[in-house]
């Protein structure tokens, strides 16, 4: 479920990595906890030094918490697989996702959601802690929603401007003459329209992140404090304490292995 697209060399590479670990640890066998864990190496990087308590870690709980809740309650976007606060590569923290089922036939709705559950973790900061509070943490979060949205607008024809490509096929070459003329060729006018139908579709999203926050604030509470003594939610363990607090009986999870990597 969680290897979509990998090669045979790929999946080998995979299982090396877990029986290094498997060694490491002292047991004789892989485990899927093994395999779990490289995973998340290959895909984010080498884990880092854990984080001390302290304002910092409960800072990026909340903000983690917050992609997985936005996530969850916005139809549409594929299920949590785990969060974690165990930093690997640059990010402090992760929230993992299944991959849908079809990765070349992505709808509307799902775009939108993933916006909607990137935005989570900076819904989350200004909410709880306040705007003077947010962090520079989103950084990533940003420039991928960021992206989708203008997909959504340019490529897509998904936005109130109409159903046709706005982006020159000139835009993307390689000639910096031809690439300056794609962008002379547009007019003032349709720039504009990009720009304001890429803010409408964030913030109509960043609006909808907020109220789950707001909505939500003792569910938060309480998947951060076991987070915090955790510091590994699994999906399952994600869903069975939001559940507690929301009906979130009409997720449906598709647990049928997929093949082709899915791409946003």
């Amino acid at each position: 479920m969680r290897t979509p697209g990998f090669s045979g060399a790929d999946l080998a590479n995979l299982m090396n990595e877990a029986a290094i670990l498997a060694g490491r640890r002292g047991k004789e066998e892989i485990t899927m906890n093994e395999i779990d864990d490289s995973i998340d190496r290959i895909v984010a990087g080498m884990e880092g030094t854990k984080m001390t308590d302290g304002k910092n870690k409960i800072l990026v709980a909340y903000h983690e918490v917050g992609h997985a809740v936005c996530a969850t309650l916005t139809p549409g976007h594929d299920p949590v697989q785990k969060v974690t606060l165990v930093p690997r590569g640059q990010a402090r923290g992760l929230t993992w996702f299944l991959p849908g089922e079809d990765p070349d036939l992505i709808s509307k709705q799902q775009l939108f959601s993933r916006i909607v559950g990137g935005l989570g973790g900076r819904a989350a900061e200004e909410v709880i802690f306040g705007e003077a509070e947010i962090t520079t943490g989103a950084a990533g979060d940003l420039q991928q929603i960021t992206q989708i949205a203008k997909q959504m607008v340019t490529r897509y024809g998904m936005s109130e401007i109409g159903p046709w490509t706005l982006t020159d096929p000139s835009a993307q070459s390689g000639d910096v003459v031809l690439r300056m003329m794609a962008r002379n060729s547009m007019s003032e006018k349709l720039a504009e329209d990009i720009d304001h139908s890429v803010r409408q579709i964030i913030e109509t999203a960043y609006e909808i992140a907020r109220n789950h926050i707001r909505n939500n604030r003792d569910a938060i509470d309480k998947l951060v404090d076991v987070l915090l003594e955790k510091e590994t939610l699994s999906g399952d363990e994600f869903r069975a304490i939001l559940s507690e607090y929301t009906d979130i009986s009409s997720i449906k999870i598709d647990r049928t292995p997929i093949r082709e990597l899915i791409e946003a």
